[in-house]
């Protein structure tokens, strides 16, 4: 354990300790500090309101509209603040980790913005959430080029914009403590961030951006905004400097996306189609409900009703507002030894594209920079300026069956529950490992994919189901022997992963599809196994298995 300068605050782990010293300032460590103490309380109440939510799901309430906020919705005349230098047009964004090589790479890639990411693609250790933060300090500056393996890496004369994903409302950041209570991911992150990097930004002619996750009211906007007011304060920045995206990545926030945007209308740069959180979410907040079962993951596309209901009234809704309706993530990435494969794939990014650009999304993302220029091409041809603000899609019109619809034409097919059982295994295994993206079968898995994959054999475990092209019943012992199968083979999906890590998938698969409910998030399950590598004491952790 490293001491801290400040009162209350505790540092529970030391592996990263360059980083660690040039981020854990005094100054850095009380901004920290304060809005934990200011916010925190909140945070939790929210947490729990969740809960109580999911209870109401679970007793057969219908997910609506919010009667109390139907004003919001219909009053025509409160818009979200103009874009911010830089956020113009987004047209292609590609994401990643935080790693410095991935940083360079993105920056450099031609696409208009980087979502610099310690959310789904990054595993939590601490070691790559504080060298992630120097990478980013040193890009801002133009300090981060380097050199390995007699290659050199330098940052090009016009990067991408810089956006920035916190993790999400649900996880701790169990190395810091404050007052022996660990701190919120999402506030360690964003202050970190904030307080080394916002004036800097600025004074380069940018600002503070920032992606948001995973949040499911809109009173968990209004403690981002509320967070944005007092850091803007605190540092002595003009209010509204601040803009955040917020992914509209799970069920209850379709509801509510423009609350979600009048909450944070000062300083919001629209919304986001989070398709995999989008779809994990649907199994997992009905999960009482078994006429929400969906067939192989291949087959949850963004064409089927209850998707395209969604990305509809995202655009309706952000174009309504004047603000950015960004498409989402094609999970296919180049196959360089096999071009008759790589062209099937990427015909799949561009009709992804293609169909984000024609609905009237403003911009897509990316997960490697090869696909930059597929993407780039179809939204040049076909937005002509820097978004489609304009395109106001007057005539759709989404009720609340409609994004309820569970008319999901396929099939649970066997190759659909090892492909998934294979999923979740690796991943995991990476995760724990402190890898929080790897390539499968020509796609890149991150944990919102592995979560549909876990969620999926859970739901069709719990109900029963049969796999359609062999008649077997699934049964928790049925999975079993595909996990039992499927382990010895994991070594050749993740290079190099350790046994140990693969157990621990293995025992947390099955345990997971043998719960009357399913965990929440498998991060905040497994985030345990991080924090013990990092030296922190089991009492400030939530789980560990």
């Amino acid at each position: 354990m490293s001491n801290a300068t400040v009162p209350g605050v505790k540092v529970h782990s030391n592996v990263a300790p360059k980083a660690q010293a040039e981020l854990f300032t005094e100054g850095a460590l009380k901004f920290l500090a304060a809005l934990h103490r200011t916010f925190e309380t909140t945070r939790q109440s929210l947490l729990t309101a969740r809960e109580d939510a999911q209870r109401r799901y679970d007793s057969g309430i219908a997910l609506d509209f919010p009667r109390e906020t139907k004003a919001v919705r219909e009053e025509p005349s409160w818009q979200c603040a103009p874009p911010a230098p830089g956020l113009e047009d987004r047209r292609v964004e590609i994401t990643g980790p935080t790693d410095r090589k991935m940083v360079i790479n993105a920056l450099n890639s031609g696409a208009k913005t980087f979502m610099a990411d310690f959310e789904d693609s990054s595993s939590p250790t601490f070691a790559n959430m504080v060298n992630g933060q120097v990478n980013l300090r040193d890009a801002i500056r133009r300090e981060i080029d380097f050199e390995t393996g007699g290659k050199k890496y330098q940052l090009s004369e016009n990067p991408a914009v810089l956006i920035v994903r916190p993790r999400g409302w649900h996880l701790d950041e169990p190395r810091i403590t404050i007052d022996n209570l660990p701190v919120s991911g999402s506030i360690f992150d964003f202050a970190i961030f904030f307080y080394h990097n916002a004036k800097e930004l600025v004074k380069r002619g940018r600002g503070p951006y920032f992606y948001l996750p995973k949040m499911e009211h809109y009173l968990e906007a209004r403690l981002w905004n509320d967070i944005f007011v007092f850091s803007q304060s605190y540092i002595g920045l003009p209010q509204g400097t601040i803009r955040g995206t917020v992914l509209i990545e799970t069920l209850p926030a379709a509801f509510q996306m423009e609350e979600i945007l009048f909450e944070l209308r000062n300083h919001s740069s629209g919304l986001n189609c989070g398709r995999w959180d989008y779809i994990f979410s649907f199994i997992k907040k009905r999960r009482a409900d078994r006429s929400a079962v969906l067939p192989d993951r291949k087959d949850v596309t963004m064409t089927v009703p209850f998707m395209d209901a969604y990305v509809r009234l995202l655009i309706k809704t952000c174009h309504k507002r004047k603000v950015a309706a960004m498409g989402g993530m094609s999970a296919q990435i180049p196959i360089k030894d096999d071009p008759k494969a790589n062209e099937v794939a990427m015909a799949k990014v561009r009709a992804d594209k293609l169909r984000e650009v024609t609905a009237g999304h403003d911009g897509t993302w990316i997960a490697h920079p090869l696909i930059n220029t597929i993407a780039r091409e179809i939204f040049d041809q076909h937005m002509l300026g820097p978004n489609q603000y304009y395109n106001l899609r007057s005539e759709v019109q989404v009720a609340a069956a409609d994004l309820l619809s569970t008319k999901v034409p396929g099939q649970i097919t066997l190759e659909g529950i090892k492909e998934n059982v294979a999923t979740c295994l690796a991943y995991t295994a990476a995760w724990v490992g402190g890898n929080g993206c790897i390539p499968f079968n020509y796609l890149m898995e991150d944990a919102a994919t592995a979560e549909i994959t876990r969620i999926q054999l859970w739901q069709w475990v719990k109900y029963g189901l049969r796999v359609d092209d062999t008649g077997d019943v699934i049964t928790a012992e049925y999975i079993d022997d595909h996990i039992e199968k499927i382990v010895p083979t994991i070594k050749d999906i993740v290079k190099g992963v350790d046994e140990g890590n693969v157990k621990i998938a293995k025992e947390y698969l099955k345990s997971q599809i043998r719960r009357t409910w399913p965990s929440e998030f498998l991060t905040s399950d497994l985030m345990g196994h991080l924090a013990v590598k990092d030296g922190v004491a089991a009492r400030f952790q939530k789980s560990v298995l």
